[in-house]
């Protein structure tokens, strides 16, 4: 993540235990790609409220998270972590790291280039980094309907998106041009239960969006995207659903 969040994109404990504690819950295959030791350093990058961070402790390590949301670390650090205020893109390490974890941030962060270039500045030689995001093809029902009902009222939606989505074959190509072997990388489709629907996963993670429109016209805005993902992302027993593709990969730096 960013310290300059996307216009409208606000992170808030509360909000997103409520709505996205999916996101950690789901987290543990790519600790499994990380495979943590005892007695590691690991530093996680965009650790949120630090829930899956938690699970990293409980292997061990010691942890350093980092995270752009003032709120969500101060969650995280109710937890007894040591999380701080820091950008993804101008991480404060020198190679002091076994590893760099994240998971679910680096879909919200446009300039990859940098945090590779942090991420690799922090790891000692032989460090990993081991992640999971937003990959190609990921949320498209959702990025699409968003798209055209801010298209429909005359907003440019390229200027508010917030995401990027990278192929495996784009993002190799900057980790081994940003000093990394690759050891791992794929796509993996993994359709999503939102326990809040869509509207909640909105809430969550579109209102970047919506910050485009007057508040009085939001609702009618929501109603309209929900209308045109309903046919693809609600079953005949009323669930949400969504449409994730994630990238994961395990990296090594040279």
């Amino acid at each position: 993540m960013n310290t300059s969040l996307p216009a409208g994109q606000d992170w808030h404990a509360d909000t997103y235990a409520r709505n996205a504690r999916f996101v950690a819950d789901l987290g543990m295959p790519v600790v499994e790609w990380l495979a943590p030791r005892p007695g590691e350093r690991i530093l996680d990058l965009g650790c949120g409220d630090g829930a899956l961070t938690e699970k990293l402790v409980a292997a061990g390590c010691t942890l350093v998270g980092v995270d752009p949301a003032a709120d969500m670390v101060a969650a995280a650090r109710l937890r007894g972590l040591d999380a701080r205020v820091e950008s993804g893109t101008a991480l404060p390490f020198g190679p002091e790291f076994d590893a760099v974890f994240t998971n679910a941030v680096l879909h919200w962060i446009k300039d990859a280039d940098a945090v590779i270039a942090g991420v690799h500045r922090a790891l000692k030689p032989g460090g990993r980094f081991v992640g999971e995001f937003g990959g190609f093809g990921n949320v498209a029902a959702c990025r699409t309907a968003l798209h055209a009902v801010l298209a429909r009222r005359g907003v440019d939606p390229a200027a508010f998106d917030p995401w990027y989505f990278p192929s495996p074959a784009s993002y190799r190509a900057r980790l081994e041009a940003g000093g990394f072997t690759v050891e791992r990388i794929e796509l993996i489709h993994r359709p999503t239960p939102l326990p809040t629907g869509f509207a909640g996963w909105v809430e969550t993670f579109g209102s970047a969006f919506f910050a485009a429109l007057p508040a009085t016209d939001r609702p009618a805005a929501m109603a309209e995207t929900e209308a045109l993902v309903r046919p693809m992302l609600r079953d005949d027993q009323g669930n949400w659903f969504a449409d994730y593709v994630r990238l994961r990969f395990k990296a090594v730096r040279g």
